[in-house]
C-alpha cells in the first residue's frame, strides 16, 4: 500500500507540502500547513508575488504580512517558480483559477498547464489535490491522465483527490483553518491520506465518497446562492417599478424565525465562484443531454444586473435635465464586495466599461485598489481619486457599486448633486433623500 509511508509522515508534520498558485485561496492554505508544522513549498508563474513572499510581505489585504514575515524568516515557508521541484513533495495541492471563456464555457487551460508542469516530476507515493472549482469530472477527467503520462497509475502508484475551496475573502468569523474541508479521493486510500493531511492544519474535514461529489457539492454551494441573489435582483427591478423599497421588504420578510434566508440584491455578481460555477454545471449538463433551465437563467438575471444599472443612472441624469453622454460620473468602488481589494469578476468593472462606451466621464474611489488596469473585458488605466466632499458638486452623478464601511456616505449625500445607490449604503442618511436614486 503506497498509503502508509506517506501517512506516517504527515502524522508527523514531516510531509512537505506544496501549494501551486499564491492566490486568495493558495497563500493562507500555504500559511495553514507552515503554522501547523509542515515546511511548505509555494509554486507560482507571477514573480511578483514570488518576491513579494521572499521579503515576507503580503499582496493580499486581508492577510497580514507579520505572520507572513515569521514563516518565511524562518524557513517554513518558502515560494519558487521551478516546478521540477515538485517532485521533493509529497503533497502537492493545486490551486489555480478556473474562469470562463468569452463564450461562458469553463476555462481548463490553467489546470492543464500546470498538470503539464508538475507531469514529467511525478513520483511514486506523492498526493496531488485539486482545489480549483471546477466541473464534476475534472479532477478524473483532465487532470488524472496529465499527471499519469510518465505511466505511474492514480490510487495505484501516487494519490489523487479533490478538495473544493471555500474562501470568502475578508470574512472576519471564518477564515482557512475554521472551515470545513471536503475532501473526495480517487479511491477509499486516496481520501484517507487527503483526508489525514487536512485534519491536520484545519480543524474539521468532511469526507466523501468521490472526487465528483466533492467538485459538484462545491457548485451547489455556489449555485444555491446565484439562484437566490438572481431572485432577490428581479424583485428589486419589479420593486422599483411598484415604487416599493426592497430594501424594507427584505428586512420585513427576515423578521420570520424559520423558513425564510435573506439575500440581497446588487449590481451584479463578483468574486471568482457565484457569477461563474453556475456555467460549469449548465455546460457539463449538456453532455447528459440535460437542460439546466433554472440555473441559467439565474445566471442570465444576474449578468444582466450592469445593464440595469446603467439605466437607472441614466434614469436619475435625465430627471436632472443631463444626458449620460458627456456627463461627469464617480464610481464609488471598485472591488467586489465591501472592505477587501478583491476585483475577481467584479461588476464595477463591466458597469464602469458600458458607462465609458456611453460617453461618460469616469472617475472612481476606493480605498483599498488604488488603480485599475486593462485585463479580462476591461480597457481603461485608471487610478482612484481621493473622496474629497467639497468636489463631490463637480460629478453630475455619483454611483455607489460598493458599499465600503470606511466611506461617509451621509457626506455623499450631502454634497453630490446626484446618487445612484447600488448597495442600500445610504440607509440612515436622513437628509438628501430626494438625490438618491435606488440601482
Amino acid at each position: 500500500m503506497v498509503g502508509s509511508p506517506l501517512l506516517e509522515r504527515i502524522r508527523r508534520r514531516e510531509a512537505k507540502v506544496g501549494v501551486v498558485g499564491l492566490g486568495y485561496v493558495g497563500l493562507p492554505l500555504g500559511m495553514a500547513f507552515a503554522e501547523a508544522g509542515f515546511p511548505v513549498v509555494g509554486l507560482d508563474v507571477d514573480k511578483r508575488k514570488l518576491d513579494k513572499i521572499e521579503k515576507g510581505e503580503s499582496y493580499i489585504k486581508h492577510i497580514p504580512s507579520a505572520p507572513l514575515a515569521e514563516l518565511t524568516k524562518a524557513g517554513k515557508l518558502k515560494a519558487t517558480g521551478d516546478f521540477s521541484r515538485s517532485k521533493e513533495l509529497d503533497c502537492v495541492i493545486i490551486c489555480v483559477p478556473t474562469p470562463l471563456t468569452a463564450s461562458r464555457e469553463p476555462d481548463m487551460s490553467y489546470i492543464i498547464q500546470t498538470g503539464e508542469s508538475l507531469a514529467p516530476h511525478v513520483r511514486r507515493g506523492q498526493l496531488f489535490i485539486l482545489e480549483s472549482t471546477t466541473y464534476p469530472g475534472t479532477t478524473e477527467e483532465v487532470l488524472k491522465p496529465i499527471l499519469e503520462k510518465n505511466g505511474l497509475k492514480a490510487g495505484v502508484d501516487f494519490h489523487l483527490a479533490f478538495s473544493p475551496e471555500r474562501e470568502d475573502p475578508g470574512n472576519k468569523s471564518f477564515n482557512t483553518k475554521t472551515i470545513p474541508k471536503i475532501v473526495g479521493g480517487y479511491s477509499p486510500e486516496c481520501s484517507e491520506v487527503a483526508a489525514a493531511l487536512y485534519g491536520s492544519a484545519l480543524k474539521e474535514v468532511v469526507p466523501v465518497s468521490s472526487t465528483r461529489v466533492a467538485e459538484l457539492a462545491k457548485l451547489l454551494e455556489n449555485i444555491y446562492r446565484c439562484v437566490n441573489i438572481a431572485m432577490v435582483n428581479e424583485m428589486k427591478m419589479l420593486c422599483d417599478r411598484m415604487n416599493v423599497d426592497v430594501w424594507e421588504v427584505i428586512q420585513a420578510a427576515s423578521t420570520k424565525p424559520f423558513g425564510f434566508q435573506p439575500f440581497y440584491p446588487g449590481p451584479g455578481l463578483g468574486g471568482h465562484c457565484i457569477p461563474i460555477d453556475p456555467f460549469y454545471l449548465t455546460w457539463k449538463a449538456r453532455e447528459y443531454e440535460f437542460h439546466t433551465k433554472f440555473i441559467e437563467l439565474a445566471g442570465e438575471v444576474n449578468w444582466q444586473m450592469p445593464y440595469y444599472v446603467v439605466q437607472r443612472t441614466m434614469e436619475a441624469l435625465n430627471k436632472a435635465k443631463k444626458t449620460l453622454n458627456g456627463a461627469k460620473v464617480l464610481c464609488l468602488g471598485a472591488a467586489y464586495k465591501k472592505d477587501i481589494d478583491d476585483m475577481r469578476e467584479s461588476p464595477s468593472l463591466r458597469i464602469m466599461t458600458l458607462l465609458a462606451e456611453k460617453g461618460a466621464e469616469l472617475s472612481y474611489h476606493d480605498p483599498y485598489v488604488p488603480e485599475l488596469h486593462k485585463g479580462h473585458g476591461f480597457n481603461m488605466e485608471m487610478k482612484s481619486v481621493p473622496l474629497e466632499p467639497e468636489k463631490l458638486g463637480e460629478y453630475d452623478a455619483v454611483l455607489i457599486l460598493t458599499d465600503h464601511t470606511n466611506i461617509d456616505y451621509a457626506a455623499v449625500v450631502a454634497n453630490a448633486t446626484c446618487v445612484i445607490d447600488t448597495r442600500n449604503a445610504t440607509k440612515g442618511v436622513p437628509q438628501g433623500r430626494e438625490k438618491v436614486t435606488k440601482a
